[in-house]
């Protein structure tokens, strides 16, 4: 072939190769159809008002504009769009084909003031230093291994809920032999706000002591503010309006990282001690400041090493103490309104471990129908009903639409784990399903009609700890505890939205009396 033949077929070969990439990438994003857009937008601030229907609930508002809309949506809120999912196969979408698409967050002004400058791996953009940190933070306090070695942490504090929780009855039972606990949350919390902290920071604190109480409220005030979406948050140029909550937020975290920098004195001076920790007694803290002084990774220095440490254990904090708060009350409320159920996984417990000892960590593998229940209770009211937002860091396609870059991803778990098309009587606890149809399902986020801790490059890491922390504190407390409703009657089982997690809108009150011998109530809780 002479030079020339040669020469034009490379140049044909070319112009067809750029012409396909061409047709492909129209195809994936040029001539695609946009979601539908729902009705109802105002001026400046689009759909936002829509949010605050159903009783302030938002994760029932877009159920209810799913009916209307389809599965698939947008909403306008203030300058940002955001895509609505409530549908199983679109999420699906959502976390495995366009998993990198969506794995940025957006930036607000509370994360802005608190999350260190982004240097946290829940906020900060997705890269190679999210990759780094979050896998720092998972071998390092969060695997299986670690968190067998933390097992006495868990056993210890619910011994002391047990413990005081048998003190208040022996000192307030009435002729009835029961004893009204008028806020069980409250105990939860302090459980499980103990359980973080001691693997944290190794601190454990009393309610009622001054400082355990500064401590406590602080970091509460740091993770509802850390939540809160102001105005300036999705109409940018009102930002100015924001300036009473940007006093508030300023304040605490303040007195966030003056706690923060507590705990890494303490640390680097047991470190600098030269006295040898036993592994079990190593602190998160300790250890991640042991890992980013032993290992040289470029991609950890865009921020010093405090730094580092009290942004990462902010973003634990932040993740496990609500939530797991949370999801325990609503599964007692659910088991204090479902007796039968609550009698089946005491039977459960009695054939399993009986009486004669307390439960522990290794008998809750045992326990299929506590398990079960707690699926159960994940799936009706699962913390985040809203899966917390991610964002597009590029355009893509979901379920035949164009998803544009810079677009808010909001997945309605609540509307998808109570699918009609899915699940058989959607709207009752029946925890016998994950024990037949649904036995296969877990909670590790590769089911998209069950998958309560998220799912994708973004899921919680910190799934093992809240299952075992709620299977622990559940079956310790109903083998050592009759419980029942206060009045006789079902509870209240009514929600409240304040901010990123759906909790129980009313204090959840019980009836309970002991069910073990006295000296099981004061185990060893060292």
């Amino acid at each position: 072939m002479s030079f020339l033949a040669i020469s034009t077929a490379v140049l044909a070969g070319l112009f067809s190769l750029i012409l396909f990439v061409r047709f492909v990438l129209t195809r994936k994003t040029g001539d695609v159809p946009e979601p539908p857009v729902a009705a109802g937008a105002w001026p400046i601030i689009g759909h936002m008002h829509l949010l605050a229907g159903e009783g302030g609930l938002p994760h029932r508002v877009l159920a209810s504009l799913g009916k209307k809309y389809g599965p698939i949506f947008t909403l306008n809120l203030g300058a940002h769009q955001a895509l609505v999912v409530n549908n199983a196969e679109m999420a699906r979408e959502c976390y495995t084909t366009n998993d990198k698409a969506f794995a940025d967050r957006p930036r607000s002004l509370a994360v802005d003031m608190l999350g260190y400058n982004y240097a946290s791996f829940g906020f900060v953009a997705y890269g190679p230093y999210w990759r780094g940190l979050r896998k720092i933070a998972v071998l390092d306090l969060l695997s299986p291994n670690r968190l067998r070695m933390l097992s006495h942490v868990r056993t210890s504090e619910v011994n002391y809920l047990m413990r005081d929780l048998y003190k208040v009855w022996k000192e307030g039972k009435g002729s009835t032999g029961k004893v009204a606990i008028d806020q069980m949350e409250k105990w939860f919390e302090n459980l499980v706000f103990n359980v973080v902290l001691r693997m944290i920071a190794g601190r454990r604190y009393t309610t009622g002591d001054k400082e355990g109480d500064h401590v406590k409220n602080t970091i509460k005030d740091y993770v509802h503010e850390l939540g809160t979406v102001v105005i300036g948050d999705v109409i940018p140029w009102l930002r100015f309006l924001d300036f009473s909550f940007k006093k508030k937020v300023k304040k605490t975290a303040e007195e966030y990282d003056v706690i923060m920098e507590d705990w890494l004195r303490e640390q680097r001076e047991k470190m600098s001690s030269g006295v040898p920790i036993d592994p079990k007694d190593e602190v998160f803290v300790a250890s991640l400041l042991n890992r980013l002084n032993s290992e040289a990774d470029k991609d950890l220095t865009v921020f010093d090493k405090g730094t580092i440490v009290k942004a990462t254990c902010s973003t634990i904090i932040g993740g496990a103490a609500d939530t797991t708060t949370v999801a325990l009350t609503w599964t007692l409320a659910l088991l204090v309104n479902h007796p039968e159920v609550l009698k089946k996984a005491q039977e459960e417990i009695e054939t399993h471990v009986g009486r004669e000892r307390v439960v522990e960590e290794s008998d809750l593998k045992n326990l299929v129908y506590l398990s079960a229940l707690i699926k159960e209770s994940l799936r009706l009211y699962p913390p985040g009903a809203i899966i917390a937002p991610h964002q597009t860091i590029e355009d893509c396609i979901v379920a035949g639409y164009k998803v544009k870059k810079g677009t808010r991803l909001m997945v309605n778990l609540w509307n998808i784990q109570r699918d009609p098309a899915f699940w058989s009587q959607p709207e009752e606890y029946i925890p016998e399903r994950f024990l037949t149809e649904q036995k296969e399902m877990d909670v590790w986020g590769q089911s998209y009609e069950f998958f309560p801790f998220s799912s994708g490059r973004r899921t919680c890491p910190g799934i093992s700890l809240a299952i075992q922390s709620m299977q622990l504190t559940l079956a310790t407390l109903l083998q050592g505890f009759e419980i029942e409703s206060p009045t006789g009657g079902p509870l209240d089982m009514s929600e409240h939205f304040p901010g990123m997690i759906t909790s129980k809108a009313t204090p959840l009150g019980v009836l309970i009396s002991p069910r073990l011998a006295p000296e099981f109530y004061n185990q060893d809780s060292s």
